[in-house]
């Protein structure tokens, strides 16, 4: 029987194997840069929002308190949203007739809530208490960033689970004395080296990554 194939085509199947396999390792690559991208995770994007709410002035600027705004977040699973009474106690005097703020007097007017678009949306089945986070020395920061250089909310972190676990196998890098935890400054002193592991003695802070912690 005549051979049907030339040998050069052994060449052609081999290269043709490893190519296969090549290209798929490239695509799953690819697929990885995709998926820890700010497209996927939300990251670094600025969501229109019906006030263009600026954090680097009230927080950055005039020095206002995360739980002016945020009332819960010491004493509750959520942070909250402030409430149009909570902006009208200033601006039903400073900028009242600011067209920026129409929505705020058309909130507070109509006695409707303003329809903030959430900047940190974590999947429904991922259990987060900001009270527990907070009482365990953890700063706004080490989540939010630094609100008080942002004109406009955005997320800087992914929130994929890969990242809390890595908070979570070790929580001493990010922990800070409670008193610090709402200011957006705070660095650690030089000078002690110890303090995140002195700060999970004091505060009880363990390395929990078994499953039930945030999946309820």
């Amino acid at each position: 029987m005549p051979q049907l194939f030339h040998p050069a085509m052994n060449a052609v199947a081999k290269a043709s194997v490893f190519g296969l396999l090549f290209a798929l390792a490239g695509l799953l690559w690819i697929l990885g840069i995709v998926y820890r991208s700010s497209y996927v995770s939300g990251a670094d994007i600025v969501r229109e929002q019906p006030v263009q709410f600026s954090h680097a002035h009230h927080v950055g600027a005039l020095g206002i308190d995360c739980r002016y705004c945020h009332a819960g977040v010491e004493s509750s699973a959520f942070a909250g949203l402030p409430s149009t009474q909570t902006c009208m106690n200033c601006h039903a005097e400073v900028w009242a007739r600011s067209p920026m703020l129409a929505a705020v007097r058309d909130s507070w007017r109509e006695n409707r809530p303003i329809a903030w678009t959430r900047v940190h949306d974590l999947a429904d089945f991922a259990y987060f208490n900001h009270a527990i986070h907070v009482a365990k020395g953890v700063g706004c920061a080490e989540c939010h960033g630094r609100v008080d250089d942002m004109p406009l909310m955005r997320q800087t972190r992914s929130l994929y689970m890969e990242w809390c676990l890595d908070c979570h196998r070790d929580p001493e890098p990010s922990l800070r004395p409670r008193e610090a935890v709402f200011k957006m400054d705070w660095t650690r002193p030089a000078g002690e080296p110890e303090l995140g592991a002195r700060l999970a003695r004091d505060y009880g802070v363990a390395s929990k990554t078994d499953c039930a912690s945030c999946h309820r």
